[in-house]
């Protein structure tokens, strides 16, 4: 969680952001610097946030303090800090830096970047806009506007839902600029300001800050990837003493964890959720990423079916089945909150792209093609994988996910993933920390690895983190907190 802007921070937590600096790369002083804005970008110190006096943090880090001002001077000089008479040293974000471009994904030759768990495109892709190109003209004597939704992908959208066991009309269906947009508008329309929101812990960074971004507060219940279904006592119990207005779930295939409820699992928990009056916000971007037949693979209901149409609204879209690059989303809900919906969505934007909507229609109609295609591409990297943590990193606890896109790693005692984060965007790997997946300071014991990489991508990512991890190990690391106490 990030320190409170304009107050100083506890020197404590700052040391606990940066790790331990004998695992910074390179020079003391300038890896501490670069750790400092690795932090910035990420919004874990915001602009304003007052740093501690150069003796405290030289002690709680165990360094000099020539290092700690050396690497004060650095961030000074670069404009990432000023420091004022009887005010400390305060970070500063220097004119055009993102604070969000650390978290941006970048396709950029020689970095392996598996911050993101974003495939690469499906062959399908380009067929469909070819098609798409040839019905085009029939629509440009008009103004090219579509709000909602063009009749035929909603009725297409509408078609999936129905064919998997959810009947849906297509004036139930509203189409988005992706599954984030999507989620966007129903936090817009019906959370206020102090609602209390239930969210999985861990779960996709996107929803928690979404969440916070409207002043709603988060209520975290614990997903044990291994024991997926005691999500719904949880669940239970803190609905029960907590009062939410409503539940933000991924029941297949959670981002980071991979877990997925049982039939009887999402049917119990679906329930318990609809008696407590609480509306549920059901990500389904995953749902259909099934990798594995048997108990805990193949296809799953809908969690929606089975219930009133006015106890969930379902969020889904093209980005990880077919590509991140066409931004296509939607939402299905009962047609009143629908059509109330799409007029929230069409307050910020008249319409989605036209020539987008066109090459998904073609897409959803054809999808069981595109399915079959990415399940086998996923299913040879995550076992790529599997199989090179097990031959490198054995002591890393894997529960093999049956689909998704992701393993969520458990690290060894004392390894911290903020430092293997760090040292590996030395050397061409982007990773997220175990901590942007949580409240506080969660999940410093585990590290996310998206399995959306070529094969030979994801063995190389593996041969740096281990040859990371055995660096850290040998500097001793630094404490970090157990998931399972921080909830």
């Amino acid at each position: 969680m990030p320190v409170d802007v304009h107050q100083a921070s506890s020197t404590h937590e700052v040391a606990a952001l940066i790790g331990p600096v004998t695992a910074l790369p390179g020079p003391r002083y300038a890896g501490l610097a670069r750790r400092v804005r690795e932090l910035v970008l990420a919004g874990q110190l915001p602009a304003g946030t007052r740093l501690p006096a150069e003796r405290d943090l030289a002690a709680a880090l165990d360094t000099s303090r020539v290092t700690i001002a050396s690497a004060y001077r650095v961030l000074r000089e670069d404009g990432w800090a000023r420091t004022r008479q009887g005010s400390g040293t305060v970070v500063e974000v220097p004119s055009g830096a993102s604070t969000s471009a650390g978290w941006l994904p970048r396709d950029v030759p020689g970095l392996i970047d598996l911050a993101h768990a974003a495939p690469s495109a499906a062959p399908q892709l380009e067929p469909a806009y070819e098609q798409a190109m040839r019905r085009l003209p029939a629509y440009t004597a008009g103004h090219g506007y579509a709000p909602g939704g063009l009749p035929e992908l909603r009725a297409a959208i509408a078609g999936r839902f129905t064919a998997r066991g959810l009947p849906t009309d297509p004036d139930q269906v509203v189409v988005t600029s992706g599954v984030g947009d999507a989620s966007a508008v129903v936090a817009e329309a019906l959370l206020e300001p102090g609602d209390r929101v239930l969210v999985e812990h861990p779960s996709y960074p996107g929803a928690l800050r979404l969440v916070e971004s409207v002043g709603a507060r988060l209520v975290p219940v614990p997903v044990d990837e291994r024991r997926p279904d005691d999500l719904v006592e949880a669940a239970h119990l803190a609905a029960r003493q907590s009062g939410p207005r409503m539940a933000v779930l991924i029941p297949d295939f959670t981002n980071p964890t991979g877990a997925r409820l049982s039939a009887a699992g999402r049917r119990r928990l679906a329930a318990t959720l609809w008696q407590q009056g609480v509306l549920t916000l059901v990500d389904e971007s995953c749902a259909e990423l099934y990798l594995d037949e048997g108990p805990d693979g193949g296809p799953r209901p809908p969690y929606a079916a089975g219930l009133p149409d006015t106890a969930t609204v379902t969020v889904g879209g093209l980005a990880k089945p077919v590509w991140g690059g066409l931004r296509i989303g939607w939402l299905r809900a009962d047609a009143a909150l629908a059509a109330r919906l799409g007029a929230v969505l069409g307050r910020r934007q008249l319409s989605v792209g036209l020539l987008d909507q066109l090459a998904a229609t073609t897409l959803v109609q054809d999808l069981d093609a595109v399915l079959t295609w990415r399940r086998e591409q996923l299913r040879t990297q995550r076992d790529a994988l599997l199989a090179a943590l097990a031959a490198r990193l054995p002591q890393w606890r894997v529960h093999p996910p049956s689909g998704g896109l992701s393993l969520w790693c458990a690290l060894p005692p004392g390894l911290s993933s903020a430092a293997l984060t760090a040292g590996a965007a030395t050397q061409g790997v982007l990773l997220a920390e175990g901590r942007v997946f949580g409240t506080g300071h969660a999940f410093d014991d585990h590290l996310r690895l998206p399995f959306t990489r070529p094969a030979d991508e994801l063995r190389a990512a593996v041969d740096v983190l281990a040859s990371l991890a055995g660096t850290l190990s040998l500097a001793g690391g630094h404490p970090t907190t157990p998931a399972s106490t921080v909830i």
